[in-house]
């Protein structure tokens, strides 16, 4: 089986420490997502990985020939190459065949007589059959087509973001390597496209590490989940809802073993204030157990939690009301002739495939872009606060603690508490020591919450979000769920996360193109349940198949090899070794409490055991057939 293996990783920015020596295995078949707050070192884990970093301590093992194709959030690509030159970087023969192929393809084309390129690639179609090479291709031109890629002779250069990001992935996904990491994978991509990927990763045969923001994504694609928490690594077997379940569970055990500290701390506290003296052996080793107590105290389970109780102004009766409004770009229709009414309490979500008009709509509701013509009346108490799809100007040498001053020194909760600036950002898991920090050194998800804090420091009442999940954390995005459920104004929402829109939006505008705009009355997976549906009844019958022959049966096997029968001798003796391996290991996992480094070591020999018993089982199935 080809492992990759981590081992002791450590990983420091200035005075901060990301991770501390990090150990764990991805193997083939083995689809592993890592979750974490923004700004702990996700991606920055996943760049060591890739062998785009280098860790301060520990290393990588793996066979000589592992290869590793890497997916940044934000790809750097050459701007001066095609977009056929980007997809064919690799270096692996089958995908500099595959360039070349495709190549001299397009120049026989533009040369249909020439004898010298027909030559070549007559010669070139006959190395494509001696490495098997056509399967490749067709798999390549699959990748392409699912993912909207079919200029291949235009620049890099003069692609939008979105179009950057696919042909980028596209790339990664052609070279098919031992180990395919993608960091935020389903940004730019709308809910088709995202659909395709989820089905094409989850019969991947390689190995996949993923970063995502998409929990639906986790749920379909994972069989395994990394959660890096505080420095460390904590191990899931299975995707995203059994994630929430074990974790659920560790920090049940988490906060037991805490208050059993506290607890035995309180009855020590007790004894050393009655002026316990240190005379004898017993003494001396009581106290010293105390000052060991005293010392982890606050070290377990506590955890900072996100807190979004900011309370929203006071909003009238009246919001948006659209009449008659148009809007083009030259020959593209946005919108046309389209009429709205906006309520307080509503919850819309607009959902489209890229390019609609979507982001156009938000910023004519927002009063950044002037309709063509109609009418749109806003209510005079509305106060706005848009969370924008682009990347917000900051001052990258202001500092943090400036930077949400500038949108209020105070603020009430819905508590009706008066905070401050300081105190919100330690709410926003900015702890005291990082107020004084510049902009510059924050991560990007890092940023991104500090831009959605100020937003909501100037306790709006309306709320434009165009697609918040793109850099949010999982956690982050959790929390801001639940704070949008008791948002008394209005959410407008611009999203392709099924999750989050299931959650936040109970009615959708969806952006057909060419100026149409529909509404339905429901959640976003309903109205994707009804699509697909619709879809079922509109395809063609399939025409009836003249009944094929049944190929002619291979001539039984007789009996076993002579190898096979000595493993025959012994395979049922290996089965009950590795059965009982499995029940001890699974009693010590039972007894070892919070010692989560051991949990962690025995559920990951539970895993390989499992595999090997059920290797063992299908192994005694066929021999037993044969066996005399």
């Amino acid at each position: 089986m080809r492992t990759l293996t981590v081992q002791d990783v450590t990983k420091s920015y200035g005075e901060k420490v990301l991770f501390d020596h990090l150990s764990f295995t991805i193997s083939e078949k083995e689809r592993a997502g890592l979750i974490g707050i923004n700004g702990t070192g996700k991606s920055s884990l996943l760049r060591i990985v890739a062998g785009k970093d280098l860790p301060d301590e520990g290393e990588m093992k793996a066979p000589n020939d592992y290869s590793i194709a890497y997916l940044a959030q934000e790809p750097d690509l050459d701007p001066e190459l095609t977009v056929m030159d980007h997809l064919f970087l690799s270096e692996a023969p089958v995908i500099q065949l595959l360039k070349a192929y495709e190549h001299t393809l397009k120049q026989l084309e533009l040369e249909p007589d020439s004898q010298l390129v027909a030559e070549k690639l007559f010669d070139l179609q006959k190395q494509m059959d001696a490495l098997g090479a056509w399967e490749a291709s067709t798999n390549a031109k699959t990748i392409m087509t699912k993912l909207g890629i079919q200029d291949f002779n235009r620049k890099v250069g003069e692609l939008s973001g979105g179009q950057k990001k696919r042909v980028a992935l596209a790339q990664v996904l052609i070279e098919t390597p031992d180990l395919l990491i993608l960091d935020e994978p389903t940004n730019h991509l709308d809910y088709e496209t995202i659909r395709w990927l989820e089905d094409y990763l989850s019969k991947y045969t390689g190995a996949l590490l993923l970063v995502t923001h998409d929990r639906y994504f986790l749920e379909r694609v994972t069989n395994r989940i990394f959660e890096l928490d505080r420095g460390r690594l904590y191990t899931y077997k299975g995707n995203y809802q059994d994630y929430i379940a074990a974790k659920a569970e560790r920090e049940i055990q988490e906060a037991a073993a805490e208050e059993k500290r506290r607890n035995l701390y309180r009855r020590e506290l007790a004894w050393m204030r009655r002026g316990a003296k240190a005379r004898t052996t017993k003494q001396k080793a009581r106290i010293d157990r105390f000052e060991q107590l005293e010392g982890k105290l606050g070290q377990g389970p506590k955890k900072d939690q996100l807190d979004l109780s900011v309370k929203g102004s006071r909003l009238g009766k009246q919001v948006f009301e659209l009449k008659d409004v148009t809007k083009t770009f030259g020959e593209k229709v946005i919108i046309k002739d389209f009429n709205l009414i906006v309520k307080p309490g509503d919850r819309f979500g607009i959902v489209g495939k890229n390019g609609s008009g979507k982001s156009t709509f938000m910023n004519m509701l927002a009063g950044r872009i002037p309709f063509d013509s109609g009418e749109m009346i806003t209510g005079q108490t509305v106060r706005i606060a848009y969370y924008t799809q682009e990347r917000v100007d900051m001052d990258e040498n202001q500092r943090v603690i400036a930077y949400i001053r500038e949108s209020a020194e105070v603020v009430v909760t819905k508590a009706g508490e008066t905070i401050s600036a300081a105190q919100m950002l330690e709410r926003f898991l900015f702890p005291m020591h990082a107020h004084g920090t510049p902009i510059s050194k924050l991560s990007g998800g890092e940023k991104r919450r500090l831009y959605l804090l100020r937003l909501l420091m100037t306790q709006p009442n309306v709320l434009l979000l165009d697609e918040p999940t793109n850099d949010l954390d999982t956690e982050t995005l959790t929390v801001l769920e639940d704070y949008l459920e008791d948002f008394p104004g209005v959410v407008i929402t611009v999203s392709h996360d099924r999750y989050f829109l299931d959650k936040t939006a109970d009615q959708l505008l969806v952006f057909e193109g060419d100026g149409a705009v529909d509404s339905y009355y429901g959640s976003y997976s309903d109205y994707l349940e009804e699509q697909s549906q619709l879809e079922k009844k509109t395809e063609p019958l399939p025409k009836e198949k003249k009944q094929e022959e049944q190929p002619k049966s291979k001539a039984k096997k007789k009996k076993l090899t002579y190898n096979e029968q000595r493993e025959w001798e012994t395979i049922e003796d290996d089965i009950a070794k590795v059965e009982g391996r499995i029940e001890e290991a699974e009693k010590e996992l039972e007894e070892a409490g919070s010692d989560f480094e051991k949990a962690q070591r025995l559920s990951e020999e539970i895993e390989q055991l499992n595999e090997q018993l059920e290797h063992y089982i299908e192994r005694w199935s066929y021999l037993s057939e044969y066996a005399q």
